[in-house]
């Protein structure tokens, strides 16, 4: 990754960096390689991740370890070794490498990188508010809250899932002869996961599958209502997805994705939920969890290239007088905080000339006749306006103009 590319990328991270400490997330780091058993555990044996896309290897002690591909069991696993309890509840944000062996395709690698962030120890609605409304900000302040959507549904408590998941196999047994072979493996391991299959053969049957507020208990219906009345509360707009679901019975009660139609089939780039009963699965203390992760390449794809990381200045030395005052000029633009390059290769018109296509806002120009009057030369890449000033005062109004001031003043 290079360029533009790169920015971009850099830019997702910084924009999070940000976010996350206005929402008071604490930064939390998790090795990049766990015990196998870590991710069996926290993601299912089931899984297409875990049976399919995880890689991992032996170590020389004959242990299998395997490159982490999600950030939430590790931190689940950290939770419980650590004593992470006595400090609930926790809101911990993280990003980095995960690694998974899957086709390539358009803003997905196997090796790639995610945002993650998680409220640890909170079992309100408040909570799933919370880190959604994290999600929400991250978006805006990326620019691209008016090409994604919020999908929002409930997996109920305990007794609603257990219900739902009845009428469900129920209803997909009595159409095993159209079900895909997917789905018919699924109905006996994880029920749920039908719902969001990709089969063509699937559609009418999961169109017509049991809806979940028909099973839903009072407490669990009460629980939703909060979570939507608080995202209302809090300016964040969603809409009801009935087919989106996680499979684990770990997860419980809200579920979630922002999605977009503009980077094709692979729409979401933030995925989330609550998983109340995954630390308790791990061997850990019965706690309540909520949490989401992005893909940062898909985000970056998604943004834009903010004006900030473009140069705002070019100090071009006119001929070997004035090598050492741009070098001097330089230094002092970037102390204070001006983003500067200088132009060192070729003569006079190719170091504009570059200036010119790295889309610099100024120019300082100094040489010979310049040090001989103790001043620089401002031009505006701009308008073309141009004047001498004085080398002393030159960073000062380098970044009068660049604030909008006049060139003379």
């Amino acid at each position: 990754m290079i360029g533009e590319a790169a920015e971009r990328f850099d830019h997702v991270v910084r924009t999070f960096d940000r976010v996350r400490r206005l929402h008071g997330y604490a930064r939390v780091e998790v090795p990049v390689f766990e015990s196998t058993a870590v991710f069996a555990r926290g993601l299912g044996e089931t899984t297409d991740v875990v049976s399919k896309e995880m890689y991992s290897f032996e170590d020389r002690g004959g242990d299998s370890l395997t490159l982490r591909p999600e950030f939430t069991a590790g931190i689940c696993r950290a939770f419980v070794e650590n004593g992470w309890q006595q400090l609930a509840p926790m809101k911990l944000a993280t990003w980095g490498p995960l690694f998974r062996y899957e086709r390539p395709q358009k803003g997905r690698f196997r090796q790639f990188h995610q945002l993650d962030a998680e409220v640890i120890g909170a079992g309100e609605p408040a909570a799933d508010v919370e880190v959604i409304a994290l999600g929400a900000q991250l978006l805006a302040e990326l620019g691209v809250a008016d090409r994604v959507v919020l999908q929002l549904n409930t997996l109920g408590d305990a007794e609603t899932r257990g219900r739902w998941r009845d009428a469900l196999v129920a209803h997909f047994s009595g159409h095993l002869d159209v079900l895909s072979p997917e789905s018919r493996e699924r109905l006996a391991k994880n029920p749920l996961r039908i719902l969001d299959s990709k089969a063509e053969s699937d559609r009418a049957l999961v169109a017509d599958a049991p809806r979940i507020d028909a099973y839903m208990t009072a407490e669990a219906g009460a629980f939703f209502e909060r979570v939507m009345r608080g995202l209302e509360a809090s300016g964040v707009a969603f809409e009801r997805a009935p087919a989106l679901v996680r499979g684990f019975d770990y997860y419980r009660h809200t579920a979630f994705e922002f999605v977009t139609q503009a980077l094709g089939a692979q729409g979401t780039v933030i995925g989330g939920g609550r998983y109340d009963g995954l630390i308790g699965m791990m061997g850990g203390p019965e706690t309540p969890a909520v949490g989401w992760a992005g893909g940062i390449e898909r985000l970056a794809l998604l943004a834009g290239l903010p004006a900030e990381v473009r140069m705002q200045v070019a100090v071009v030395a006119a001929d070997a007088q004035g090598e050492e005052a741009a070098l001097r000029l330089l230094a002092g633009l970037r102390s204070a905080g001006v983003s500067a390059e200088q132009g060192w290769k070729g003569n006079l018109k190719k170091k504009m000339e570059r200036a010119g296509k790295a889309g610099v806002r100024l120019v300082l120009l100094v040489g010979s006749d310049e040090l001989a009057a103790g001043e620089a030369t401002l031009k505006d890449m701009g308008s073309g306006e141009q004047r001498r000033v004085a080398l002393g005062e030159a960073v000062t109004a380098v970044r009068a103009r660049l604030a909008g001031g006049g060139l003379w003043g």
